[in-house]
């Protein structure tokens, strides 16, 4: 089925969601399980989330839905959400209420994502370097977009359980003389230089600044398309370097997070960012610098990383959410 193109397969009352800081995607959980009628809307053209359901409900076709999960940017403790990379503010049982709900869950959405990992086939992942997956052992996952999310699958003895946390505000680890000078020229901007303060779509821009600052040099104030755009067209030396520092900042806080769950189950990169990277991130140090852990490289070396390729994995686990709840 197209992305983004109502369908008119038959569909239960569960919805499924995937609310990002600038993007909510919606699908109704067809017979079988699987999302359909799946739409992408702007978060900034609604007042808040349940206008946003309401919108996808009425360009879509099926019954009133009774029950709904949705995975969110951002962390979640009791009933009220502010959405730490947009400006909606709501209370979860009101937003119930309002559409009607006999139940209404939120979780993170890398939570979501986690879930979804067991559910994808060759088809929706990309292995980068080698190694290969272990049985009953943790999996992770990380992705850069408007943050950065991380997230993992621990084993039990009833199958995998998600964690759920905020991995993308742990301090941004440099390697090499150069990726410290950009930390400490983002430090004078930012009181706490994050993993995300880099790892993201405004990261990008933070990023292509600080090292032109770091060397010295006049460049263009940017976009993160645009730096991405020049970077994998080859065309721009800053865009390529400050890229390719992004890749590598990256395998770090991938390898990071490995070494934390013992996570020899595989490390997924999710987000919007790496898949548009394509073969610039095959071809960039983010391998090299997953495995440069000293005495434990043999170790990473063995863990597998693969890019997600699957158009809507979030959505994917939100449906696994409700059919294990």
């Amino acid at each position: 089925m197209p992305a983004d193109t109502p369908s008119t397969s038959s569909s239960t009352t569960s919805i499924v969601g995937d609310i990002g800081g600038t993007n909510a995607r919606f699908a109704r959980i067809a017979a079988d399980g699987s999302p359909q009628q799946i739409l992408t809307l702007r978060c900034a053209d609604y007042t808040g989330p349940a206008e946003a359901l309401q919108a996808y409900l009425s360009r879509t076709q099926g019954p009133a839905p009774q029950a709904a999960a949705i995975g969110i940017a951002n962390p979640l403790s009791g009933d009220r959400v502010q959405m730490t990379n947009h400006t909606w503010n709501f209370s979860i049982e009101a937003m119930r209420q309002q559409l009607g709900l006999a139940r209404l869950q939120f979780l993170n959405d890398f939570t979501a994502l986690a879930l979804s990992l067991p559910w994808l086939g060759d088809n929706d992942r990309r292995q980068v370097g080698g190694g290969t997956a272990q049985t009953a052992y943790a999996i992770g996952v990380l992705g850069p977009g408007t943050g950065l999310g991380v997230s993992g699958l621990l084993p039990t003895a009833n199958g995998y359980v998600p964690i759920e946390g905020e991995g993308g505000h742990v301090t941004l680890a440099g390697q090499n003389d150069e990726e410290l000078a950009v930390i400490a020229a983002l430090t004078r901007v930012f009181p706490h230089v994050s993993a995300e303060r880099v790892l993201s779509g405004p990261g990008i821009e933070n990023l292509h600044r600080a090292l032109a600052q770091v060397r010295d040099v006049q460049a263009p104030q940017l976009s993160s398309p645009q730096i991405t755009a020049h970077a994998t067209q080859g065309d721009d030396d800053l865009c390529i370097d400050a890229m390719s520092m992004f890749c590598a900042l990256l395998g770090t806080q991938a390898a990071n997070l490995a070494l934390t769950l013992g996570a020899r189950g595989g490390i997924y990169i999710g987000g919007g960012i790496a898949p548009l990277l394509g073969e610039f991130f095959i071809r960039s140090p983010f391998r090299k610098r997953f495995e440069d852990k000293g005495r434990f490289s043999a170790y990473l070396a063995d863990i597998p990383t693969w890019i997600i390729t699957a158009s809507y994995p979030a959505l994917i686990g939100t449906a696994a959410f409700l059919r294990a709840s």
